[in-house]
């Protein structure tokens, strides 16, 4: 059953009664920081608390597993985004613990889609397009790698300029501590 009703008649009264008004800012963020972050339900708030972030300090990017999964997709266009039109000019990818996508196998979720109606057809016309589906919906493994190979996709984009600092660091789900994996700024110490 859908809850759309629910937040409807809740929005209602939220809008009836402004209070969004604590909530407002611009679309510029005030601390001029980018987050890649994954889309785990732990996170939405664990995260912006254990940064010391508020509403209007960051651009928040989710992906499954905080992933940069294809160097011209939405999630990098996103971050160029941020950085030259909404002025951002720091990145942070966050991974975490115990992430769902470390364990993603391909082949059971292509059995759960054939499960809920997409046609096996449709899985081969997929495959038979140059998308290796199998390869796409893998699971990642161990965070910190994936993190790592988001900061360097992020870091060595043709587009990205060389002088804004990517940062990559792993979150604990359970206490929101963040281990630091690469230290962007002196990552450009070193250039």
């Amino acid at each position: 059953m859908s809850s759309l009703h629910d937040i409807l008649s809740f929005n209602e009264s939220f809008v009836k009664f402004k209070q969004y008004e604590p909530y407002i800012t611009s679309k510029f963020p005030d601390k001029k920081i980018v987050i890649l972050t994954c889309m785990d339900t732990r996170l939405v708030e664990l995260l912006p608390k254990a940064m010391n972030m508020r509403n209007g300090d960051v651009k928040v990017v989710k992906s499954a597993g905080a992933q940069v999964s294809h160097p011209f997709g939405a999630v990098m266009r996103s971050i160029l985004v941020a950085v030259y039109e909404l002025k951002a000019d720091e990145v942070y990818i966050i991974g975490h613990h115990d992430c769902g996508m470390s364990s993603v196998e391909p082949g059971q979720m292509i059995d759960k889609m054939i499960e809920r109606g997409v046609n096996n057809d449709i899985i081969n016309i997929v495959n038979y397009t140059g998308i290796d589906l199998v390869e796409w919906l893998r699971g990642f493994g161990d965070v910190s790698t994936s993190v790592l190979k988001s900061v360097e996709i992020v870091r060595n984009h043709p587009l990205m300029p060389k002088s804004v600092p990517v940062h990559g660091l792993v979150m604990d789900p359970g206490t929101g501590k963040l281990d630091l994996l690469s230290d962007g700024g002196e990552f450009l110490k070193e250039l």
